[in-house]
């Protein structure tokens, strides 16, 4: 529970995933999953210097004895539960909800591959580069938050970090950049030849409700054509911890999106670009809802 030990941990996981990937697709199967623990790492490691409690598994008495200094009173240091991947990406993603590059749709390639090695031996090569690059993307603005020396850690695999996240941010701008262009003609085509007021009318008896069905809809404004979209996904419900025992958050939701759709101009946005999109965020918090059935509850 120590971040300066997890950061150490973080580097040489990373090490060894990088001199893996290097080798060729036969190795990916090791680049994968190191890198998946190497992640793991760094992201506790921000969330331990802050303070350990917060990479336990508060389900778990002992370990929040040891994460909050009374360590005298629990059992063995090896039996100390801790979070996983998914769990710390999200409560780092509530401290940095700015600054994080990836969503959980995007994490969660690395985090399946990472189990799928570590369980099964199962690991799907063709997905290497992007999962590792999901990664890459992941871990540097948590080493700068934690003012760690970017070519340090990267050693001298930077330049391949440097080309890999370049020409998946160059691929995803291109992308994004057309699906802009188009839906701003399509508006200009519905709209353009309307009075603003009638104009106004029209966009928000169109735009009022979402068109997209799925767990929970997010208000949000249009990247491309200003008028109000929505962001869709699955929600989540927060635990929260008290003396080991577990208790669901009634009050607040994490919204993990699987897109945004703007029924004015046609605007859709999987999560993957949605970097690419100004404020479109990678996750949302949000106040629950008692009759949302679909919420799941992660254990």
């Amino acid at each position: 529970m120590d971040a300066e030990q997890l950061k150490g941990s973080s580097h040489r996981w990373m090490n060894a995933a990088l001199a893996a990937f290097v080798e060729g697709p036969a190795s990916h199967d090791f680049a994968v999953h190191h890198a998946g623990v190497a992640t793991e790492h760094l992201l506790k490691a921000y969330l331990a210097g802050i303070h350990p409690a917060l990479i336990v598994d508060g389900r778990h008495f002992d370990s929040l004895l040891r994460a909050t200094g009374l360590g005298s009173h629990a059992g063995p240091l090896t039996k100390v539960k801790t979070i996983g991947l998914v769990d710390a990406y999200l409560r780092v993603v509530k401290l940095l909800p700015k600054k994080i590059p990836i969503s959980k749709v995007d994490l969660e390639p690395l985090a399946d591959a990472r189990n799928g090695v570590a369980h099964s031996a199962i690991h799907d090569s063709a997905q290497s580069e992007a999962v590792f690059t999901a990664c890459l993307r992941l871990v540097d603005p948590v080493l700068e938050e934690l003012k760690v020396d970017p070519i340090s850690y990267w050693g001298p695999y930077l330049l391949l970090h440097d080309k890999l996240v370049d020409e998946q941010v160059r691929l995803e701008r291109v992308a994004a950049e057309a699906l802009l262009i188009k839906a701003r003609s399509l508006c200009e085509q519905r709209f353009g030849h309307m009075s603003p007021k009638e104009r106004d009318v029209v966009l928000a008896a169109i735009t009022s409700k979402p068109m997209i069905i799925m767990g929970r809809e997010a208000p949000m404004e249009c990247p491309a054509c200003g008028s109000q979209g929505w962001m869709a996904g699955e929600v989540e419900a927060i635990r929260r911890y008290d003396d080991g025992q577990v208790t669901v958050d009634t009050e607040e939701v994490f919204l993990s999106p699987y897109g945004f759709h703007c029924a004015a101009c046609e605007l859709e946005v999987g999560a993957n670009l949605l970097a690419h999109f100004g404020d479109l965020p990678h996750g949302i918090f949000l106040d629950a809802d008692p009759r949302d059935s679909s919420t799941i509850i992660r254990q």
